[in-house]
């Protein structure tokens, strides 16, 4: 069995392997853990740059990655402790976004200023129990090479995006979006679609 298996395994052993990665009640892992730990762990590709007042809750034992070229600029949030991120390569983060995982996007794409993209909910089913202290559960997100996602804009648990798509700016994304479609409201509906017989962008019935 491998070690990690039995640590999994073993409540007390995890507890004990928990506390040594994070404080009691927090969110982040310690200082010796994002020092020495995660930069062994985690794919940082050439010229890629996390700026320095970005709030980093990686750990070790989920994958996270940003590939070539790559930004996440001041004041965003990158958290990994239930789910893997990746990030392609001349993708820029804005300022302020928040990424939970499980969150895949793709290369070319840009994130503009307080997104939040969170594929994690909470469960609320027990009501003898606060929210926080019940499980949590997830499900991916993705977004494809080339999209923008406008400012202030959400997507939620579970929705994918396709490529090359515009996300307007405040719209709450609640379902997946396929290729080269522009989305934006609350919920987010379609606006406009390629066509790629005619080469143009077409408005359909909802958005006239």
């Amino acid at each position: 069995m491998l070690i990690r298996d039995r640590i999994k395994s073993n409540p007390m052993l995890r507890s004990l392997a928990l506390w040594l990665l994070m404080p009691r009640r927090q969110a982040r892992p310690r200082y010796w853990v994002r020092l020495f730990v995660n930069p062994v762990c985690h794919v940082k590709g050439k010229r890629s740059r996390i700026c320095r007042r970005v709030r980093k809750d990686l750990f070790p034992f989920r994958k996270f990655s940003i590939g070539h070229n790559s930004t996440v600029e001041d004041f965003a949030t990158l958290n990994n402790g239930v789910g893997d991120i990746t990030i392609g390569h001349n993708t820029r983060i804005g300022i302020g976004s928040v990424l939970i995982g499980p969150v895949s996007i793709g290369n070319d794409v840009r994130i503009a200023q307080n997104v939040v993209c969170s594929g994690l909910n909470h469960g609320y089913q027990d009501v003898t129990l606060p929210i926080w202290q019940q499980s949590v559960v997830t499900a991916p997100i993705t977004i494809g090479d080339g999209t923008w996602v406008g400012s202030n804009a959400v997507v939620v648990a579970g929705v994918s995006i396709g490529e090359h798509c515009v996300i307007a700016a405040g719209s709450v994304v609640t379902k997946s979006v396929d290729d080269y479609h522009v989305v934006g409201g609350n919920p987010a509906k379609i606006l406009k679609v390629y066509n790629k017989e005619l080469g143009v962008w077409e408005k359909t019935s909802s958005s006239k």
